[in-house]
Formats: C-alpha cells, structure tokens, sequence
C-alpha cells in the first residue's frame, strides 16, 4: 500500500537527481570523470517508479544529456561508443521499469487479497481474533472490536488481561477467573467455554485453538467470541415449555391409568374385541407415560435437578438384566443377544440410572437391528476405568447424521423411513446420565453394517 501512495515521489527525486548530475558535469568538467555510470542509479529509479516506457525514455534522455556534457567538454565520441551507451541506459530503464511494475502487481494483489480476507472477518457474526504465544493481538474483526467495547474490556494488554478485566460483572466470577487463568497457562490446549452477565443476561461462548507453524511449532492462538443469548433463551423457553407439558399430562394419564386398571380387573366380561382394545390402550399409556417421564428427565437434567446415588455398581450385573428383560423381543424379532464380560471392577455411581442408560443403548441396538441380527454387550475394565460396548449387524447410521444423534429430539432419517417408533430423546437422556457420572459415551457407525456404542465410566 505504502508502495502505491508514494508512487512517483522517487520518481521525482531522480528526475532531479538526473538533472544535478547532468549540471556537475558541465559545471566541473567531470564528463569524463563520472561518464555514464553516474546517470545509471537515476534511470533505475525512473524505471521502477515509472515503468517501462518511462524507464526507457528515461535511460535514452540519460544519455543524450551525456553525449551534450561531452561535447561541451570537447570530448567527441564515436557514433558506435554513443550508440552503445544509449542502448546500455535504455536497457537499463526498460528492466527495472519491468520489476517495478511486477512489484506494484504483487503490491495490488496483496491489498486486494488483504482486503477481502478483512472483508470475510468482518462479515461474520463471531468476533475472531489471532494473537501471538504470549496473548497479544496481531488482528481482529469488527465484530470483536465491536463486543470488545460493549463489554468494557479494556483497549491495552493480552487477550487474556482483558478477560480477567470483566471477570466482576459476570455471574460466576470465581469460576470465571479460574477458568481464565487455566486457559492462559496452557496456551496450547484448545477450549470451549460459556459465560453469563448479570443484569443484562447476555450469554457468550469462547473458543480457542492453537496456531502452529509447518513445522508445529506453537506460534498463536485463534479467539473466538459468539453471543449465543437468543440461542440460550430459546433453550430455556423449550425447558420450559417441555416441563410444563409434561407435568399437565401426568394428570390426565394417571387417571387413564387407574381406569385401566379397573377394566382390566373386569375384563373377562368384555368380548373379545373388548379386550384386544383394551389392550391397545394399555400399551399406549405405557409408551405415553415412557414419553412424559422422559420428558420430565430431559427438563430436570436441563436443570441440573437430577439426585444421583454413589453406591457401588456391578455393571455387568445391570447389563445382564437388561439383556434378559429384553430378550423375548429380541426373539421376537429374530435378533440374538450375547453378553461377553471379563470380570470388571465395579463402578461409582446411581444403580437406577446406570440401568437406563443401559436399557436405552440395548433398545436402540434391538429396535434397528433386521432379523437375523446380532447384538452384543460387553463389559470390561481395566482397574481405572469400566467400560460397557452395546454394537449391533443393524442399519447403521449415515455420516453426515452421527453428530446429531445426541441431540434431543433428533430422529435419524432411517428411522422415519422404516417408521420405527421412538421420540429422539434416549441418546440425549444417555448422554446426559453418562456426563453426570463422570464417564464419556462415543458412537461408531457404518451405513448398512450397524453401531457401536462405547461408555467410559471410572472404576470404584
């Protein structure tokens, strides 16, 4: 850029340049003394100033100046010796007028490249950042600039001195100093995290990431600052909505329930059909009750409301009786059931809740299974850690879905198209009971070859 501006100001220094050096040498006599050289660091800077065409224009004046300080000093050249040094100070011009123009195209190229890249940076949502290894700002879109002001971080320091400055005004400060601290001890790392403001409820998300050069080595940081408060209260609208759905209806289906009860007592006075309809209702209480306790689940996890126990558990005991409660279905529909334990360690942890997740990972692996399918449970430790893996020969699940599959309400495409029942809610219950017993879940899939599933919990 810099390049560009100053364009022609070199080149108005040599012209002068030029015409002082033609002027000492008529003044002085010094033709001979200087002889063309003198004029060639003038006609280069011409020419990559000016370009080609004033570059040779520039070494052919050059040398006609010279040829006129000549014959002012009685020296006169051969037309050969003034064809040369012509020739010599026009080439001269036109080569470095040549560089000249390529370094302004690389010039503009660069600029234009610049420029659209800021262009790209400030038109995001986020505000990005790069630092160096020790925190300070290299660049910044205007985003960041823009929330930087909003929140009153201060315009001088490392980016991790301007978080530590707001720490006060959020709702967790301890956590967040502690957390902002970590993060500027170990620059390395990447991180994900999310803060709230008191007073205004604005609710953002961080990230980082390490920048290394080709050789790996560690050279910078990437931040990146999203406000997510429309995202959050959406969610907490949906917490709410589902809590209070769900509570409204218990009401009704508890009396469904009781009722059913009493036909049920009474059934051998109702007909045949009588009963097949009863039938029908039980089973669709049972999955709508299912449904609202997950639901009621889902919003007391939302909450952080769920007590779990921290009793020793046998989990190859848990998962033993799941497979067994589920194996008339898996008869039922042609699918074969194993259990391959090697005597694992127990585990820490909420017998109930350990067992749901079981249930619900052993379920899945049932329901998408075609008959003739195999499903397996194993479980195994290792001292540190126990770890149950549910797989199944099913349908599997595409790529591009696997990342959703933890997600509420999320139903994969194979399900809907073969009309398998279900709410898109056990994955997520899973996920979450896994989470809060400090454990981990991963999910492998192959489309047409079936799942896996693998939870890591640490041993008792």
């Amino acid at each position: 850029m810099r390049m560009i501006r100053r364009r022609y100001v070199v080149g108005s220094f040599a012209v002068v340049g030029l015409l002082a050096t033609f002027g000492f040498m008529v003044g002085f006599s010094w033709t001979s003394l200087l002889g063309t050289v003198a004029f060639s660091p003038w006609v280069a800077l011409l020419g990559a100033d000016g370009g080609v065409v004033l570059g040779a224009v520039a070494g052919l004046a050059a040398g006609a100046l010279w040829e006129t300080s000549a014959v002012a000093d009685s020296i006169h050249p051969s037309a050969t010796q003034l064809a040369l040094r012509l020739v010599v100070l026009a080439l001269l011009g036109f080569v470095t007028g040549v560089a000249g123009d390529m370094l302004r195209a690389t010039e503009r190229a660069r600029v234009s490249t610049l420029a659209l890249q800021r262009a790209l940076l400030d038109a995001t949502i986020d505000g990005i950042t790069l630092t160096d290894a020790a925190g300070n700002i290299l660049i910044g879109n205007e985003p960041l600039q823009r929330m930087a002001r909003e929140l009153g971080m201060p315009e001088q320091g490392t980016v991790p001195e301007r978080l530590l400055w707001i720490s006060d005004k959020l709702a967790d400060p301890e956590r967040y100093r502690k957390r902002m601290l970590e993060i500027a001890q170990a620059p390395t790392e990447p991180t994900t995290d999310e803060f709230e403001f008191t007073g205004t409820g604005r609710v953002f998300r961080g990230y980082t990431s390490p920048v290394r050069d080709r050789r790996g080595n560690f050279v910078g940081r990437i931040w990146t600052l999203r406000d997510v408060t429309a995202d959050k209260e959406l969610e907490r609208m949906r917490d709410a909505f589902v809590a209070t759905v769900s509570h409204e209806l218990r009401t009704p289906l508890t009396s469904i329930s009781g009722f059913l009860e009493m036909l049920q007592e009474e059934q051998h006075l109702l007909g045949e059909n009588g009963r097949l309809y009863l039938d029908v209702i039980r089973r669709s209480a049972e999955r709508l009750h299912q449904l609202v306790e997950d639901l009621l689940l889902v919003a007391q996890i939302e909450a952080q409301r769920v007590d779990l126990r921290h009793d020793p558990v046998d989990l190859l005991d848990v998962a033993t009786r799941s497979v067994e409660s589920m194996r008339a279905w898996a008869t039922e529909k042609g699918v074969r059931l194993q259990v391959i334990a090697d005597h694992p360690p127990k585990t820490m942890g909420d017998e109930r809740r350990l067992a749901q997740v079981v249930d619900n990972l052993l379920s899945n692996a049932i329901k998408f299974s075609r008959e003739g399918g195999y499903v397996e449970v194993g479980v195994a430790g290792d001292g540190e850690t126990i770890e149950l893996v549910v797989s199944d020969t099913g349908i599997g699940i595409p790529a591009e879905e696997q990342g959703h599959v933890f997600s509420r309400f999320y139903r994969a495409s194979a399900a809907s198209e073969l009309a398998v029942p279900g709410t898109g809610l056990g994955l997520a219950i899973t996920r979450a009971l896994v989470d809060q017993h400090g454990g981990t879940i991963e999910l492998e899939s192959r489309q047409g070859e079936g799942t896996k599933v693998t939870v890591k919990l640490p041993a008792a």
